[in-house]
């Protein structure tokens, strides 16, 4: 997305009242690509998704439309942020669109396979019933005074058995081909929600689906802890080495993530350099293993940089909060995001007394 903020904040750009007419110029074509910009995403949102996107489009418009009436600085950065929150809502709103959209499919597939056991069973049954009518048809064939009677009625006897059952192999084949179907989709959908789950980046869980596993065991009430993780200096290693140098630690810390954690916890890649951890257990079980967690992730990595092999230090913030009976999800977020960001402070505040009396 264009950045006002990173071209007012440029140093070709003068937005005070004393600018140049071709400055002033320059800003308007600015203002008026980031205006048409706007009206593209509401436009695209709605072929992405109609249903959520209509919304998101009429927030843009009103956006687009006030900024044709105030382009100043505070006008900008105002809209920005705006614009930036509008695109995050849509996001989530879309993802869970897309998410109850699979769950009725996941629903309707069910419906047809248990339609398909009933017409099974009703096609045995069928066929069964008809069974007893071809042995009493039989039976009355004995009759020894009825000569000619018999004859036909045996020969029609068998003609119908044979008619039934060619119907309940037909029935049987129909069924079973029914059944393989829906298990095929079954499967296909069970694969697509697995990438629709995953982020694409690390390979750990998505933000959604975590938030969707929160939610869950929040309204169980079950013992639950959250802890975030964020990288230190995960920008300097961007700017020093470059994105795709940060992409792999991205993925080097995932991975020594999901090696120090239980196999019942679930794992997920918050947004940026942050991760996000659910634990089935209280605060005192979850202290320990924050501990355990730090002691593993932090250290070493070797990451392949511009120039061939690079060792970098690797540290990390993380903070927990376990979550109180009657609290919201935001609330125990919050308190987490909180907590992480403590360690932080304190973390920086260790490095820099250690070099203060290095020096």
């Amino acid at each position: 997305m264009i950045s006002l903020k990173k071209y007012l904040d440029s140093p070709q750009i003068d937005t005070t009242t004393d600018a140049e007419p071709a400055q002033e110029d320059l800003l308007s074509v600015a203002v008026a690509a980031y205006r048409a910009s706007l009206v593209e995403m509401g436009n695209c949102s709605l072929c992405a998704c109609q249903p959520v996107g209509k919304e998101l489009k009429a927030s843009l418009d009103k956006i687009e439309a006030r900024l044709s009436r105030d382009s100043s600085r505070e006008a900008l950065e105002s809209t920005e942020r705006s614009v930036r929150q509008n695109l995050q809502d849509w996001g989530q709103r879309t993802a869970g669109h897309y998410r109850r959209k699979t769950e009725e499919v996941r629903e309707l597939l069910i419906v047809m396979a248990r339609t398909a056991e009933s017409v099974g069973a009703r096609d045995a049954r069928c066929s069964g019933q008809m069974n007893d009518v071809t042995a009493r048809l039989q039976r009355i064939a004995t009759l020894e005074d009825l000569t000619e009677i018999r004859s036909s009625i045996k020969a029609s006897a068998v003609e119908l058995k044979t008619s039934i059952d060619r119907m309940a192999t037909e029935g049987k084949a129909l069924v079973e081909q029914l059944q393989a179907q829906v298990s095929t989709y079954q499967v296909k959908l069970e694969e697509a929600e697995e990438v629709a789950s995953r982020d694409a980046l690390s390979g750990l869980r998505s933000r959604l689906f975590v938030e969707n596993q929160l939610e869950r065991r929040i309204a169980a009430n079950v013992p639950l802890s959250v802890a975030i993780v964020d990288i230190d200096g995960f920008k300097k290693v961007n700017d020093d080495h470059g994105h795709l140098v940060g992409d792999e630690l991205l993925k080097q810390f995932a991975t020594e993530l999901q090696s120090a954690c239980r196999s019942k916890d679930v794992i997920g890649r918050w947004g940026g350099d942050e991760f996000i951890i659910l634990l089935d257990c209280g605060s005192s079980e979850a202290s320990a293993q924050i501990d355990r967690l730090r002691n593993w992730i932090c250290g070493s990595y070797t990451l392949q940089g511009r120039s061939g092999p690079c060792k970098l230090r690797v540290d990390a913030s993380i903070g927990f909060a376990d979550h109180r009976s009657g609290e919201s999800i935001k609330g125990v977020l919050s308190r987490a995001d909180a907590a992480m960001y403590r360690d932080k402070a304190e973390s920086r505040a260790r490095r820099k007394a250690s070099r203060a009396i290095g020096g």
